[in-house]
């Protein structure tokens, strides 16, 4: 018996010896395939760089296939991006040119193909966009929880497009920078109101601030259309939130500062980095997107934006973004698009994240045709007020039907009982019942579909 086991033990010994031999030259063959392509950002020698053009060609797998594409991406010499194309082409059959879009929704309709190694190739060579961008992949291969090579550059440094963290407010008598029909994200935290108009968040997309005593942070998303406004305390951890400079499904991803970790904003959960699977998931508020008349009207002791933010630029309506609003076109693409509406259609997003996975998308044309909404999710049922603005407000309303709105402020039940409401709130005149908010956000369809494929859409 003891023979019998020390030959079990000397087999196995020497299989392990193999695998770890074969894992070994593996390691190395991926090694030596990330420098034949990051020799090309390196600024190596003609004769290095014609020698990884061989190397590269001679190994190709499927997994060089997105190492490609973001290097041909990158590199500023026509002659090797040209040569380098040649290849990729070549080897996957593919003629898309310089149509990074197509490359990358031929990559991301078939299943991910990367190996570790990409973590590493990805830090690497976005480093030389921004030393910061290393720490962003580097040895996180076991902190992901999303697919690596959908997470695109988005054409900036880390906080490039600089948040506005605890900018200056200004009373709304005061802000005479700001016509009646311009755009304002309108929030209220425990009595305190403050209003974002879009021509100034637009070239920000981010800020921090401290609403009614409350830490957050809003997120403006300009390429899919999403404001998001979050708290940023999590079970005793405040996190400090900026822009990463990355896009994953065209939504802009952010970081926060001690970790380094990539958050998804729509659902403000980490997706890359050592706080995955940490159980964190930040608090979403409600938003609301309305014209400074009616915010105004509604809030005449409200905060706004100054125009004074610290930094030069162009805040005059309609300006930021200009071209990419006017069309349905997408900047940067997304795996699949759902014809149910137009790309840039807005909606009203419903979720209650501790509760059910369920996320419910109500078209706001569909909404503005009705005015008073009702429905239900995880078995609560709400019902959506849009206001004269176009602006729409949540409340959880038990089994009452409601069957007037004025559109502003007063709304009545089916018993004839009037009720007001308010930014967080509705209250019922006679009785001083109140029913509470339920926190929702505006976004842009293509966006908000890419982000959770399985919505429910009511159109």
């Amino acid at each position: 018996m003891r023979k019998h086991l020390i030959g079990y033990y000397v087999v196995f010994f020497f299989i392990s010896l193999t695998i770890s031999g074969q894992n070994a030259r593996t390691i190395a063959k991926e090694e030596r395939q990330i420098r034949s392509f990051t020799n090309f950002l390196n600024l190596k020698s003609p004769t290095t760089l014609n020698g990884s053009l061989i190397e590269i060609s001679k190994n190709w797998q499927e997994s060089d296939e997105i190492m490609a594409i973001e290097t041909i991406y990158l590199l500023k010499s026509p002659e090797y991006s040209y040569r380098l194309l040649k290849i990729l082409e070549q080897k996957t059959n593919k003629h898309y040119g310089y149509d990074f879009n197509k490359w990358y929704d031929y990559i991301w309709n078939k299943a991910s193909a990367y190996n570790d190694s990409y973590f590493k190739f990805k830090s690497i060579i976005h480093s030389h966009i921004d030393t910061k961008f290393y720490g962003y992949f580097i040895d996180r291969e076991r902190q992901s929880r999303i697919r690596l090579d959908e997470v695109r550059w988005g054409g900036v440094v880390q906080d490039g497009i600089p948040p506005l963290r605890n900018p200056r407010m200004i009373d709304a008598d005061v802000a005479d920078y700001l016509d009646d029909d311009n755009i304002v994200f309108g929030i209220e935290i425990n009595g305190e109101t403050y209003a974002y108009p879009k021509r100034i968040l637009a070239w920000h997309e981010m800020f921090t601030d401290t609403i009614g005593g409350v830490a957050v942070a809003g997120v403006y998303c300009t390429l899919c259309g999403t404001v998001i406004l979050y708290k940023t305390n999590h079970n005793g951890v405040q996190h400090e939130m900026g822009t990463s400079g990355f896009l994953y499904r065209s939504n802009k991803m952010m970081y926060d500062k001690a970790t380094q970790s990539l958050w998804s904003t729509h659902s403000g959960k980490p997706v890359i980095g050592p706080l995955v699977n940490q159980g964190i998931e930040l608090e979403y508020l409600s938003v609301v997107t309305t014209d400074w008349k009616t915010w105004k009207k509604q809030h005449p002791n409200t905060k706004v934006l100054s125009l004074k933010t610290g930094h030069r630029r162009d805040y005059n309506e309609g300006i930021a973004y200009r071209n990419y609003f006017s069309t349905d076109k997408l900047m940067f693409n997304v795996p699949k698009v759902d014809r149910s509406l137009k790309n840039k259609d807005e909606v009203l997003v419903i979720k209650l994240p501790k509760e059910t996975k369920t996320v419910k998308a109500i078209s706001s044309q569909f909404l503005k045709k009705h005015p008073i909404y009702q429905d239900s999710i995880s078995k609560k049922k709400f019902t959506v007020f849009t206001d004269v603005s176009g602006a729409h407000r949540v409340f959880f309303t038990e089994e009452l039907i409601f069957t007037d709105y004025d559109g502003i402020s007063k709304i009545v039940d089916s018993n004839g009982n009037t009720w007001n409401l308010e930014e967080t709130k509705i209250t019922a005149l006679d009785t001083s019942k109140s029913l509470e908010r339920l926190h929702s956000f505006n976004a842009f369809w293509f966006g908000l579909q890419a982000a959770f494929p399985n919505v429910e859409l009511i159109k």
